[in-house]
């Protein structure tokens, strides 16, 4: 403010300089409103670091409890009585826990887009029946999947064939047979539960109330019997063709006798007629 009141005073020249404190004054506020543009207030300057610091918001679904501690997001809907999959569930979810629900059913795609996902808890459910498609869209991060203690008797072959998760299946009641032997062929199974896998039915009475791999383990395989089964059906179509085809040639046969015979007892019956009427006319000519 001095600096521009000198400045004035040096236009001036020779009548000199008197400053006006009304003008100062004037100027002063000028100045002032101009700093209080460019400065923001200090409630303003608070409420913008608070939003830097506040973290994103995070969609989770209803009833559940999201959250990304040390950068791992986990989505916990335990124990809520849900019926099916939450359908909102945050795409960077890293565990995701839905134990102890009342799910029956797992349908196809139910988890697709969930490309982060490593751990999947369905245990303690009622879950009997999983589509061929259910997981789906899971990628090969997927380090877990728990389906103990649920209501599973079979699963169709698809369901986890392209999985390379850990599978725990133990403490479902399991209809032992040769798909459900298969599919233990192609998936790896989490070996600290992997004998509690028993055999609640079964194609081989033996095999009835005991661990599915000590059976296998036993010698016993589910698919030669199967295998015998289609045997056996073969042998009975096969067999029944080739009946047919007898059948078919004896009454060919027969038939074809037949036509003979007939044909035979005509030729006869002509070459009869023939010596009846040559034996008429000779004794014509003798009369």
């Amino acid at each position: 403010m001095e600096a521009k009141l000198s400045r004035d005073c040096s236009t001036l020249g020779e009548r000199g300089c008197h400053a006006d404190p009304t003008m100062i004054r004037v100027r002063q506020t000028g100045a002032d409103l101009r700093s209080s543009a460019l400065v923001p207030s200090r409630g303003a300057l608070c409420l913008f670091l608070l939003l830097l610091c506040l973290p994103p918001c995070i969609s989770c679904p209803p009833n559940c409890q999201c959250s990304d501690g040390s950068g791992l997001m986990t989505v916990h809907c335990s124990s809520k009585n849900l019926k099916e999959i939450p359908k909102d569930i945050p795409k960077d979810a890293v565990f995701l826990k839905l134990e102890a629900n009342q799910l029956t059913h797992i349908p196809s795609h139910a988890f697709s887009g969930l490309t982060l996902l490593q751990e999947l808890d369905l245990s303690q459910n009622t879950i009997e029946k999983l589509d061929a498609a259910a997981f789906q869209g899971l990628s090969s991060s997927l380090k877990l999947l728990d389906l103990s203690h649920n209501q599973l008797r079979s699963l169709p072959k698809e369901a986890l064939a392209r999985l390379k998760a850990k599978i725990r299946l133990s403490h479902n009641p399991w209809h032992c047979e040769c798909t459900l032997q298969e599919i233990l062929w192609e998936v790896k199974l989490d070996p600290m539960s992997v004998n509690e896998m028993a055999c609640q039915t079964s194609v081989r009475e033996e095999a009835i109330g005991k661990p599915l791999v000590q059976v296998l383990d036993s010698g016993a395989n589910f698919c030669s019997s199967r295998r015998k089964t289609t045997d056996i059906a073969m042998f009975i179509t096969m067999f029944g063709w080739f009946a047919m085809v007898i059948t078919y040639i004896i009454h060919y046969v027969r038939q074809n006798q037949e036509d003979a015979r007939k044909h035979l007892e005509y030729l006869k019956k002509m070459s009869s007629g023939t010596l009846a009427v040559g034996s008429a006319a000779s004794v014509g000519l003798e009369l």
